[in-house]
C-alpha cells in the first residue's frame, strides 16, 4: 500500500526483455534500506524489487502490466517513486494500492494563480469513479479532482490543480498536451461500485 506522496524521481537506466521486461531504475534511495522483494510504486505501478545496487534497483514488468499502463517503459523515462508505507506512517495523501485502473490523456494545461490546472480525458470505464473533490492517483501522485464533466462522445473530462511544489518534486510538472498517464481510482469508489453491482443482481 502507498499514500501517493512521491519521495523520489527515478530514471530508467536500462530495459532488458527476458520473458518479462527487466527494468533497472536509477534512484536516490539508500539501497541498503531496500529489501529484496520490497514493493516500490513506479509512476503508480506497484512493482517488486528483484535486484539492487548502489544508486539503483531492478524490477520485472509483466506483459499484462505493460498493456495496461502508459508507455513509460523505455530507457531515459522518468518515474515517480514511492516506497511502500509502514504501519504508523503518516498518510499525507490517500490509500493507494499501486494497481493502475487505466490511462488518461492530457487535454489541456493552463495557469491558475501560481499553480497549473491540468485537464484529462478518460474513457467510460473510469468515468463512474471520478467525482469532484474526490481523490485520484495520476502517475502515482495523490491528487484532488476539482471538476468533472461527461462528454457526448462517452468520454469524461476532469481537472486537477498542480501546486508549484508538486510540479517540482514529481514528473507532473513536465506533462504536455497529448501525454498519456496512469490512473488509479480511489479504492473506496471501487468497492462502492462493486457493492452496487451486487445489489443490482440481487434485485
Amino acid at each position: 500500500m502507498f499514500t501517493g506522496i512521491i519521495t523520489d524521481i527515478g530514471r530508467i537506466a536500462s530495459v532488458e526483455n527476458r520473458g518479462d521486461m527487466r527494468v533497472t531504475v536509477e534512484a536516490g534511495y539508500d539501497h541498503a534500506t531496500i529489501d529484496m522483494g520490497a514493493s516500490i510504486s513506479c509512476s503508480g505501478v506497484c512493482l517488486t524489487v528483484v535486484d539492487k545496487g548502489p544508486g539503483w534497483f531492478a524490477v520485472d514488468v509483466s506483459g499484462e502490466t505493460i498493456s495496461r499502463t502508459a508507455s513509460q517503459w523505455s530507457a531515459g523515462s522518468r518515474l515517480n517513486l514511492e516506497r511502500a508505507m509502514k504501519i504508523g506512517d503518516e498518510i499525507g495523501g490517500h490509500i493507494v494500492t499501486g494497481h493502475v485502473d487505466g490511462t488518461g490523456t492530457v487535454r489541456a494545461i493552463q495557469p491558475d494563480g501560481d499553480s497549473r490546472r491540468i485537464g484529462f480525458s478518460v474513457g467510460p470505464a473510469l468515468a463512474p469513479y471520478l467525482a469532484a473533490k474526490g481523490s485520484v492517483t495520476i502517475d502515482g501522485v495523490s491528487l484532488t479532482v476539482n471538476e468533472v464533466s461527461d462528454q457526448p462522445d462517452g468520454t469524461t473530462h476532469f481537472a486537477v490543480n498542480i501546486i508549484p511544489h508538486t510540479a517540482q518534486v514529481t514528473t507532473l510538472g513536465a506533462l504536455a498536451e497529448g501525454d498519456i498517464v496512469n490512473i488509479e481510482i480511489d479504492v473506496l469508489a471501487r468497492y462502492l461500485a462493486r457493492m452496487e453491482e451486487v445489489r443490482r443482481h440481487e434485485r
